[in-house]
């Protein structure tokens, strides 16, 4: 676990970095918190890994109560700084024991990271708000990129990827450990025990978010997010939305 932490501390260090490109993980981020409010339905919620806090900056403006776990400390420190009177966990999710459960759980980019994502999803599934006969159980949003997305493609046949799955530079400085394909991102959340929601994708991206950062408008930015709900399957970030399986959400 030692190792594990000293891993996010030098990660969030290092978060400058310009192969970052935050301004466009801000408008990726910006349009992954529009899908979650299209099933968020009140109730505490709990946002696991949101590093410097973009995604919790718009959380804490629209749900009714916000927790962020968060295992950097470097990050944790920052994030209540930031935010007012927000609750902030610094553990790693293995560590974690909750004290109360969740309508919803946010998990933007985060099971690329984990060393054991069926392991992080059996123990999120307890950390949810059980449903009854009349429904009202948790869900859980996540989302990742995708290896089959566009520029991931390109990237193969330029040479500069062996294959889709393959590490790239920004992948390796971002700490990922894996790169998930929709189906692939699906099976997770079944192997796990879960029922599928609601799937989906966003951000049509040809090139890489540096390239894109350097050279496009807001503009042209929202309109290929919005392509990539249209073709999920080859957009640059793909979603799940899932609940205990058995309970009704």
């Amino acid at each position: 676990m030692e190792s594990e932490k000293q891993r996010l501390e030098n990660i969030a260090r290092d978060y400058d970095n310009p192969l970052s490109a935050r301004e466009i993980s801000g408008f990726e981020i910006e349009y992954c918190f529009e899908i979650f409010k299209r099933f968020y339905r009140g109730g505490a919620v709990l946002e696991m890994g949101p590093a410097e806090g973009v995604m919790t900056e718009r959380l804490c403006g629209f749900v009714e109560e916000l927790e962020v776990l968060e295992g950097s400390a470097v990050f944790c420190e920052n994030l209540s700084k930031r935010f007012e009177g927000l609750r902030v966990h610094n553990a790693l999710f293995e560590e974690f024991c909750p004290q109360k459960s969740y309508s919803a759980i946010v998990m933007g980019h985060v099971l690329e990271h984990v060393e054991n994502p069926k392991e992080i999803l059996e123990l999120v599934k307890n950390w949810l708000k059980k449903g009854d006969s009349l429904g009202g159980g948790g869900i859980i949003f996540a989302a990742v990129p995708n290896s089959h997305s566009l520029h991931r493609q390109a990237a193969v046949e330029m040479g500069l990827l062996e294959s889709e799955k393959s590490m790239s530079e920004a992948d390796m400085f971002h700490g990922h450990r894996r790169i998930y394909d929709l189906d692939a991102f699906v099976a997770e959340f079944k192997n796990a025990g879960f029922e599928i929601v609601s799937t989906g994708g966003y951000w049509l991206k040809p090139l890489s978010n540096a390239q894109i950062q350097a050279h496009w408008n807001p503009q042209m930015i929202a309109a290929f997010m919005r392509l990539g709900e249209i073709y999920p399957q080859i957009a640059g970030d793909v979603y799940v939305v899932a609940r205990e399986s058995g309970r009704n959400a």
